[in-house]
C-alpha cells in the first residue's frame, strides 16, 4: 500500500513538470545530468568523473553539482574544491563529493548545495563554468539539463520492481522514457546483459544504451591514498598498467579481509574475487558510514581471526580514513569504468 501510494505521487509530480506547472530552470550552460531510477549504490560516482574528465578535456570549465548526502549541514553550500585545492573536510562535504574532488585536482570544481540553480547561478558567476555535471539528479528536475543520463546496475536493476519503501525504486519504471542515455554498469558482473538490455527497451525503446564495468587500476597504501593528489599521467600510468595485467600481483596472493560502506557492498566483494584476490573475510557498514576507532577495533579483530594479511577498501571508504591507522596493512582499491563502446559515448558527449 505504502509503495502503491508512493508511486502515485511521484507519477503526479512528474506529470507536473510534464505539463510545466511546476518549472524547470536553465542554469545557463551546458548541463549533464547523471543519476539512477533506485537507492543504493550503482557506480554512479565513477560514472561522474569520466563525464567531467571529458568536458574538461575539450576545454569546457567543469563544475560537478552535488547534494553532498550524508554531510555536516545540509542546508549549507559548500565549495568542496575550487577545481585546483580541496577546501572542505571529507564530514563538511560527504564522501563521495570529497572523492570527487580529490580525483578531478585540476579539471573540476565541485560544489555541495541542495538547491542546483542557484548554486548553478552562483558558480557561474564566481568561477565562469561552462559545464555543469549533475550528481545524483534525475529526480531533481528542477534543473534542465542537455543530456539526462540514467546508470543501472546490471546486478540489481530493478530489485523487486516496487518503490519504496517496500522496495529500491525512486520512481516507477515507466519513467525511464524521460532518459536520454542510459549505462549498464558493472555488466560484467552478470552473464547475461542482453537480456536486461532488452527488459530496458519495455520502458525505453529509442534512447542509446551502454554498458560498462569497473576495473581495478591500483592498490595504493592507506596513508599515502591520502596524502598523494592524482595527476593525469599517474591516471595514464594506472590504465596502462590494468591493459596489461600489471596490478600489484604479489598483493593479489596474500589473504584479505575487504570493507567498506557501500549502498552495494557486494558488488565491491565480488569484483575482488573475480580479478583473483584472495579474499577470505568481508566487512561491510552502512552507506555512508563514517568510521570510529571502534569500527577500526572490530575490522582489525576480524581480520586477525580470519587470518588476513592485509585489509582493502574503496576510494570512498578511504577518504573518509586519512586520520586512522591499522595494525593490518590497509590498501585502497582504485577504479577506472571501461565502456564497451567508449566512442560511441565519446560522441554522445561530444555532440553538447
Amino acid at each position: 500500500m505504502f509503495s502503491w501510494v508512493y508511486g502515485k505521487i511521484t507519477d503526479i509530480r512528474n506529470a507536473l513538470y510534464e505539463k510545466e506547472i511546476y518549472k524547470s530552470f536553465s542554469l545557463g550552460a551546458k548541463t549533464v545530468s547523471i543519476g539512477n531510477i533506485t537507492v543504493g549504490g550503482t557506480g554512479k560516482t565513477p560514472l561522474v568523473a569520466f563525464v567531467a574528465e571529458i568536458l574538461a578535456e575539450k576545454g569546457e570549465k567543469v563544475c560537478i553539482l552535488t547534494r553532498g548526502y550524508g554531510r555536516e549541514n545540509p542546508k549549507q553550500r559548500v565549495t568542496v574544491s575550487d577545481g585546483e585545492r580541496i577546501l572542505a573536510s571529507v564530514k563538511e562535504a560527504a564522501d563521495e563529493p570529497f572523492e570527487l574532488a580529490r580525483k578531478l585536482s585540476g579539471k573540476a570544481i565541485v560544489v555541495a548545495d541542495a538547491n542546483r540553480v542557484s548554486a548553478a547561478k552562483w558558480a557561474r558567476e564566481k568561477f565562469g563554468v561552462t559545464a555543469f555535471v549533475l550528481d545524483d539528479a534525475f529526480q531533481h528536475r528542477k534543473a534542465k539539463r542537455d543530456l539526462d543520463i540514467v546508470l543501472l546496475d546490471a546486478t540489481n536493476p530493478f530489485g523487486n520492481y516496487k518503490t519504496l519503501p517496500r522496495g529500491i525504486l525512486r520512481e516507477s519504471l515507466s519513467n525511464l522514457n524521460r532518459a536520454d542515455l542510459i549505462v549498464v554498469s558493472r555488466s560484467n558482473l552478470v552473464e547475461n546483459v542482453e537480456e536486461l538490455i532488452k527488459q530496458i527497451r519495455k520502458y525505453n525503446f529509442k534512447c542509446p544504451i551502454f554498458t560498462c564495468e569497473n576495473r581495478i587500476l591500483n592498490l595504493v597504501e592507506l596513508k599515502r591514498f591520502n596524502a598523494q593528489k592524482q595527476t593525469g599521467e599517474n591516471i595514464k600510468k594506472e590504465i596502462d598498467q590494468a591493459k596489461h595485467g600489471q596490478l600489484n600481483s604479489e598483493v593479489k596472493n596474500q589473504k584479505a579481509l575487504a570493507f567498506c560502506a557501500l549502498g552495494n557492498p557486494e558488488n565491491f566483494f565480488e569484483q575482488l574475487r573475480r580479478e583473483n584476490f584472495n579474499l577470505i573475510s568481508t566487512e561491510a557498514f552502512p552507506d555512508h558510514h563514517f568510521y570510529t576507532q571502534k569500527d577500526i577495533a572490530k575490522i582489525e579483530a576480524a581480520a586477525k581471526a580470519a587470518g588476513a594479511e592485509i585489509l582493502l577498501t574503496t576510494a570512498k571508504d578511504g577518504v573518509k580514513l586519512k586520520n586512522s591507522s591499522f595494525e593490518t596493512p590497509c590498501r585502497v582499491v582504485e577504479n577506472k569504468l571501461f565502456f564497451e563502446d567508449e566512442k560511441g559515448f565519446l560522441k554522445i558527449l561530444e555532440s553538447l
